[in-house]
């Protein structure tokens, strides 16, 4: 029996998602488990003051959505994969652990810089997901390219 039946790979939009999805995947291979991508999208807080002027578009969150379901389209194509893919808007840590209590998922797998100092003092995102995961997490140092 794998020890490892659901795989969540849990990514940003950005190049460096390529090295953790290929480790997911392999990991997911090897165990021969099912995958999930989960992009999360943190809600933009601005501070509505008189003096200042709103100059963001107000359809930001939805231009992020977009951004990442391209995203995440482009990246299942390129590397092959055949994944469920999630896309939610809110808390990292709160919306990947409601994922993986809902989906019963075994194993998270995420991308880190390995900060130090101030860095690991403000916290990650895979720093918070370590402290209070309900499952196992792999964490894929991420390398410069």
């Amino acid at each position: 029996m794998s020890p490892y039946k659901q795989v969540l790979i849990a990514i940003d939009i950005s190049d460096e998602a390529k090295q953790i999805i290929s480790k997911g995947q392999a990991l997911a291979k090897c165990f021969q488990s099912k995958i999930s991508i989960i992009h999360v999208v943190e809600p933009i807080v601005m501070e509505n003051s008189y003096d200042m002027l709103n100059t963001l578009p107000l359809d930001i969150e939805d231009s992020l959505i977009k951004r990442a379901e391209e995203f995440i389209t482009k990246i299942k194509s390129d590397f092959s994969l055949d994944a469920a893919s999630l896309i939610k808007t809110g808390s990292v840590k709160t919306e990947i652990f409601e994922h993986v209590k809902a989906e019963n998922i075994d194993l998270i797998v995420v991308g880190s810089h390995g900060r130090h100092g101030l860095g690991l003092l403000l916290g990650s995102t895979a720093s918070a997901l370590i402290h209070g995961s309900p499952c196992d997490i792999h964490v894929v140092r991420i390398c410069e390219l």
